[in-house]
């Protein structure tokens, strides 16, 4: 028997002479099935395309040819229909002992007892079967297999190129992927969208499959091999691939593959046979594809699927075709498919058309998601085989409020969602009829509301909101989304286009919070390195003291910025009051050296610093004689509180923002600051909440930061809230706390005709 290479080039060969020839498609297929036929030695060769929703049989050798045109199953109907719906493979040595067997009088198949059958695959989907039959019972050889898997591309090639299947299975319609699909992950910005799924990475169409010169495609496949490793080896520091013992862990298993012999010969023994670079990369793909259907161990299956995504990195290196979905534009309204992304890949779409996204991966301390809520769209994460359940241009409903993406849905959720979404749409009319209402109590004190920001895209979100100022500017949003390090004069734009866009209303800029989890690809390695506990690791104000300069240019472009202004600056991730005095010392000697210029300098320079480390609260009565403001980052501090990762999914939502625990500590460090001449507020996803906000104003904060979204809501809750009544519930419980505070705090403002979801 001769080797699967060297059988599937055989035929390869002679189907090339067919291809090439002028004759009718169907002709073609009539002696495709010779072809094949004589060079497998089988009695019966037969073709099964998709026809109308069915497996027609359109070419037989061996078979009773008044079968043509006339046998069809439906997909999942005998083991025709079963290979197509499961794209597998099937090798019987009695075909009659399978459970989907299937007899058909018509085709005189009654005298074949052995039966092998491979799937013909275009663009990822089973368009049609090719089969062999013998009399004997004999399971077909391995390199037999490998030589029908060979040709099936090839005729997949043939067949989508003489249109003889219909447009929707070519393009992916077939059953397995039409029916609804309920997806369930992680809400990591939550909200409400629709739209077509749209591929970050769009796979690799296989356009010609047959070799003109099988040592140029083999230098093509080394070439592509040699960068996709160097791209490997340089992963470590790609934001792409998160940090810590999940990135290592990926970092290895791409490694692992990356050089691993076994894959590149398999892929050599597939340009042998006579395939281009593409198709034999195609061709080891769907080998593997078939693979990952039969594992039932979850760790294997995910380093199939680790290999699968390398499979698709080295497809696009080869092909040449490197650019993402945002290259080419987005057509309409766009659910972005994703494994991760990186802040800059997100910013790259048409924000009028992104209306979600959908990751494989994704956390929620990721600068993505930062970046995503910040922007205002929807992100659902943590979905395993994502693209094993979506197809390109799959129409999806998703509601990362419950954490469900509804694929191709039923019209009744279709109708159902709607019924949602216009009530949203209503609510955040009213919440716009508010925009120039200022946000005072029924008893009268004013909550100032002001909003997150960190984009220059952010600011006219301002006017639009209503929003009080901008509490949190996150100035590494510069650096996050930049190739290089940002120059001093390009940070000075920034920063005057932001106060001038912010006009009289304060803006609260936060010094770069970069390392951790946040790493900067162009930064040495030695500079940021991977972290095992990055959240708490070398991060923020501890880079930048460690590396003056950058905060000497950042400090000196905010001075410059400001110029005629008040300065409002915010130090992160301050854990003891001589790292505020340090910082604070970078900023007065550049305010020295400016005036020593003669430059203009700002009118006030406001320091303030956001208490996101527990430590510092045990050092506020010696800080605060020193502070203008400070603002405490709920995000930071709860998972510092409750030595509780956020990015780990079992951990993301078990401990509550309103624990006794959170609320005493904020009620402390409120306490802290009364009778002082400083102004206290929260920044974070928690004054977001309504429920959550309402508790804050319990404790007595009276300035909350939040995102952009939240700010309507926020303000109409505070018009709705007696501050006197929510701070002798919020005293009572601090002292003996309910069961389940969020339960006991519902329950009040329910009786109080607070809305809260």
């Amino acid at each position: 028997m001769p080797k699967a290479a060297a059988a599937a080039r055989t035929i390869l060969t002679r189907l090339h002479e067919v291809m090439a020839s002028r004759d009718s498609a169907q002709s073609k297929l009539n002696t495709v099935v010779e072809v094949i036929g004589e060079e497998l030695d089988s009695e019966v060769c037969s073709i099964y395309l998709l026809r109308e929703g069915e497996l027609e049989l359109f070419a037989t050798r061996g078979l009773d040819q008044s079968a043509v045109h006339v046998t069809r199953l439906g997909t999942g109907e005998g083991l025709v229909g079963t290979i197509a719906i499961n794209i597998e493979t099937l090798n019987l040595a009695e075909a009659a002992s399978h459970p989907d067997f299937s007899y058909r009088p018509e085709t005189g198949e009654d005298k074949f007892h052995s039966f092998a059958g491979v799937p013909i695959v275009r663009r990822e989907r089973a368009v049609g079967v090719l089969s062999v039959q013998h009399a004997d019972p004999r399971r077909y050889d391995d390199v037999e297999i490998e030589a029908l898997q060979t040709v099936a591309m090839v005729l997949a090639e043939l067949i989508d190129n003489a249109g003889l299947v219909d447009n929707e299975a070519v393009s992916g319609a077939n059953e397995q992927l039409t029916e609804p699909c309920q997806l369930h992950g992680q809400t990591l910005v939550r909200g409400l969208a629709a739209g077509s799924a749209v591929f970050h990475q769009p796979r690799i169409t296989i356009e010609h499959t047959v070799a003109e010169d099988t040592e140029a495609e083999r230098q093509r496949v080394y070439l592509a091999f040699d960068k996709m490793r160097e791209q490997i080896d340089n992963m470590a520091n790609q934001a792409e691939f998160g940090v810590g013992g999940e990135h290592e862990e990926v970092l290895a298993t791409y490694k692992m593959f990356a050089y691993d012999e076994g894959w590149s010969r398999r892929i050599n023994e597939a340009i042998d046979s006579g395939l281009t670079a593409e198709a034999a990369i195609e061709r080891v793909q769907q080998r593997t594809r078939m693979r990952m259907r039969q594992i039932d161990d979850p760790l294997l299956a995910d380093r199939m699927h680790d290999l699968e995504d390398l499979a698709n990195r080295l497809l696009r290196i080869v092909s040449g075709q490197l650019g993402t979905a945002a290259s080419r534009g987005l057509r309409e309204d766009a659910i972005l498919i994703a494994r991760n992304l990186g802040p800059a890949e997100l910013l790259e779409y048409d924000k009028r058309r992104l209306k979600g996204v959908v990751l494989e991966e994704g956390s929620l301390t990721a600068h993505v998601v930062i970046v995503a809520r910040a922007m205002g769209v929807p992100v659902l994460g943590r979905i395993r085989n994502l693209r094993g359940h979506v197809r390109e241009g799959d129409p999806i409903l998703l509601d990362a409020d419950s954490a469900t993406a509804f694929v191709r849905p039923a019209q009744s959720v279709v109708d159902a969602f709607e019924a949602r979404f216009t009530q949203n749409k209503k609510r955040q009319a009213a919440y716009a009829e508010l925009r120039d209402v200022e946000p005072f109590t029924r008893d009268g004190t004013r909550i100032m509301v002001m909003m997150n920001a960190g984009l220059r895209d952010d600011m006219p979100t301002l006017a639009l909101t209503g929003a009080d100022g901008i509490g949190l500017f996150r100035t590494e949003f510069q650096f996050l989304v930049s190739s290089t390090l940002p120059q001093r004069e390009r940070q000075t734009r920034l920063y005057r286009d932001v106060l001038d866009a912010a006009g009289n209303k304060p803006v609260v800029f936060r010094t770069v919070d970069i390392g951790g989890d946040k790493a900067l690809p162009y930064l040495q390695a030695d500079d940021i390195e991977a972290e095992e506990n990055p959240a708490m690791g070398w991060r923020a104000l501890r880079i930048a003291l460690d590396r003056e300069g950058l905060m000497k240019a950042q400090s000196r472009a905010l001075l410059e910025a400001a110029a005629g202004r008040t300065l409002n600056v915010m130090f992160p991730m301050v854990s003891e009051p001589w790292e505020f005095d340090a910082a604070r010392a970078i900023f007065e000697s550049q305010l020295k050296w400016l005036r020593e210029q003669r430059k203009r300098v700002p009118e006030e320079v406001r320091y303030g610093c956001m208490l996101e480390v527990p430590a510092l609260a045990e050092c506020l009565d010696d800080l605060l004689p020193r502070l203008s403001f400070i603002s405490v980052g709920t995000n930071d501090l709860t998972q510092f509180l409750f030595a509780a990762d956020r990015a780990h999914p079992r951990l993301a939502e078990r401990y509550d923002w309103l624990s006794p625990a959170i609320l005493r500590f904020l009620k402390r460090v409120h306490q802290a600051t009364v009778g002082r001449q400083v102004d206290i507020g929260v920044c974070g996803e928690m004054g977001g909440r309504r429920l959550e906000a309402l508790a804050l104003i319990g404790l007595g904060y009276r300035r909350l930061s939040i995102t952009p979204a939240a700010v309507g809501p926020i303000k109409e809750l505070v018009r709705r809230i007696d501050i006197p009544a929510i701070e002798s519930a919020m005293n009572e419980w601090l002292v003996n706390p309910p069961p389940n505070m969020r339960e006991a705090l519902s329950e009040w403002a329910k009786a109080h005709e607070i809305e809260v979801d």
